[in-house]
């Protein structure tokens, strides 16, 4: 009975011996996680971090050609709004030449003193008329002593004449305008010829 006592102590005792003898290390690597996998793990992160490098810089590049393209939008429209608004008060003052040329009308007939003021009237008209055209942008072509161009000119007439050249405009019948540098109506002219023998 003692012996068996003696014994069950001594187990637990060489167990401690033992213990001591190999002394138990942690397992700090349980799941056998190498060192060349971690580097192969920071190597993705590297290519990870590329990946969305590049991605921004593309989504930066998109986003300045999307800013581009929306300023190249909106001059655009601003430019057709011009040419809309040019060709709205070009399409009023074509319709404005006819009255114009009915006050030029009026005006070179005979001044005498029964139409005196009426005339002075007429001509405050035209040149309040004039002036607000003008300031639209319309502008009278200039004929007399010109050299005759058919792009300003419409020639309805040629006349010997020896005091100009030939090709020389003497006369206008009607006068040309232009609007922001097109011709709205060409001016109808007599034209210098070469006078025969």
């Amino acid at each position: 009975m003692a012996s068996h006592k003696r014994n069950s102590n001594a187990e637990p005792n060489a167990a401690a011996a033992g213990a001591a003898k190999d002394p138990i290390t942690p397992d700090t690597n349980p799941e056998g996680v190498g060192g060349p996998e971690i580097v192969s793990g920071e190597g993705f992160v590297g290519d990870a971090m590329q990946k969305l490098q590049a991605e921004k810089q593309e989504m930066m590049n998109t986003l300045v050609r999307r800013q581009a393209d929306f300023e190249n939008f909106k001059k655009r429209v601003e430019k057709e709004k011009q040419q809309d608004r040019h060709r709205g008060v070009e399409i009023m003052i074509e319709q404005m030449l006819p009255v114009l040329d009915a006050f030029d009308r009026a005006l070179a007939g005979p001044v005498s003193a029964e139409n005196a003021d009426y005339r002075k009237g007429f001509e405050m008209i035209r040149t309040q008329l004039w002036s607000a055209l003008a300031k639209q942008g319309l502008e009278r072509i200039d004929t007399a002593g010109k050299e005759f161009d058919p792009n300003l000119h419409h020639a309805i007439e040629s006349v010997p004449n020896t005091e100009h050249g030939e090709g020389t405009v003497v006369g206008e019948m009607q006068p040309g305008y232009r609007f922001h540098g097109r011709v709205l109506r060409p001016a109808m002219v007599r034209v210098a010829a070469e006078r025969s023998n």
